[in-house]
């Protein structure tokens, strides 16, 4: 979710987080959250169920999870909110959480000319980042995210794209098998799905010399809102798994959000009828996939702002409701985000009953 997705945002499409990933110098600074509000009833009652299994491909066995936003996205660490720490993992793992979903924007810290060199210093954080996730026992997925020069001008881009992916995949060959890559965050612009396919495909086939097997995600168009599923290229490699994001109504998740023009206005209440029945047809076009493809996607980013003027009950009850309704059909999601923007968590603590609202699939996978 981007500042450049202004105007996608303001039309209320299912966008990827419109407001963890910012193209402007800095990143919103949410207040905190009230911490005294219990969990409120769900809008709607969506029941878990056992994760759906694919008869094309794998799924994930990616359990409850959360994104650490607005860390190795930003600019610079710390450019958007605190840095990581290294307690951090520790503290999701024993609340509950099988995994965690690490944006970072390694086309921020690479050379623009051939081999399009990582920086050493950089690339190091990274591991060291998912040294501490795994050495905790959470699965983590390297994502990378913010390449906007690629949305802007795929085919310019897309031989550093793989050179990337190449640099990637290398370090970290020999990482556990609970390491996952994302190939690109949210493609929008010109990155189409029509176009993906020349723009993946190499770097896939980088990521493959290296990590043969190795989960690899690939989410569509339009920020992976979740009709790209429609049309999403899907590439003959049966460790392949596609993702979608979601944040519908966008009137009530991206409210007072001031890095989009016009911001959604403060005020807008979670769960009414319209809002129930935009859940049920999603949930059908999720069940239109599996059954058309295969497949079992998964949601990798949804949430809710937690600006001062959205009631904490509120963002819980969306939480909760968005978790649940899509395990209602055998389908996992990772919440944005931890500790910044959207936090779950607020300074030293959770945000009271957020953890309890947060729901997944009756089985991992």
């Amino acid at each position: 979710m981007k500042r450049s997705l202004m105007v996608a945002c303001a039309l209320g499409l299912s966008i990827a987080g419109c407001g963890s990933d910012a193209t402007a110098t800095a990143a919103p600074t949410p207040s905190p959250s009230p911490s005294s509000t219990p969990a409120p009833t769900p809008a709607a009652s969506y029941t878990p169920v056992a994760a759906a299994i694919p008869t094309v491909g794998i799924a994930l066995p990616l359990g409850k999870c959360v994104n650490m936003g607005n860390h190795l996205e930003a600019p610079n660490e710390g450019d958007w909110g605190r840095a990581i720490a290294d307690d951090d993992f520790t503290i999701i793992k024993a609340a509950g959480f099988a995994s965690v979903r690490l944006p970072v924007r390694f086309s921020g810290h690479a050379a623009i000319a051939a081999p399009y060199t990582i920086d050493a210093a950089f690339m190091a954080r990274v591991r060291h980042v998912v040294g501490l996730a795994t050495t905790a026992g959470l699965n983590v997925i390297v994502d990378l995210h913010n390449y906007d020069e690629l949305m802007a001008a795929p085919d310019a881009n897309a031989a550093r794209f793989a050179g990337l992916w190449k640099q990637i995949a290398a370090e970290f060959a020999t990482a556990p098998a609970t390491v996952w890559f994302e190939l690109i965050n949210e493609p929008n612009t010109n990155l189409t799905n029509a176009k993906l396919p020349a723009i993946i495909g190499p770097a896939l086939a980088q990521i493959r010399a290296t990590n043969p097997v190795r989960p690899v995600i690939i989410g569509g168009e339009g920020w992976s809102n979740i009709n790209s599923l429609a049309t999403l290229p899907m590439p003959a490699d049966p460790n392949v798994v596609p993702t979608f994001h979601y944040y519908d109504p966008f009137a009530f998740t991206h409210q007072g959000a001031t890095w989009v023009t016009p911001a959604p206005p403060l005020g807008r209440a979670f769960g009414t009828a319209a809002d129930i029945a935009e859940i049920n047809r999603n949930l059908q076009t999720v069940r239109d996939y599996i059954a058309r493809t295969g497949r079992v996607p998964f949601v990798g980013e949804y949430g809710a702002n937690d600006v001062a003027g959205v009631p904490v009950n509120e963002r819980i009850n969306y939480y909760g409701t968005i978790s649940a309704a899509y395990a209602s059909v055998g389908v996992q999601s990772c919440a944005w985000g931890y500790a910044n923007t959207f936090r779950l968590r607020n300074g030293d603590r959770w945000i009271p009953g957020v953890l309890a609202a947060i729901h997944t699939t009756t089985t991992p996978r």
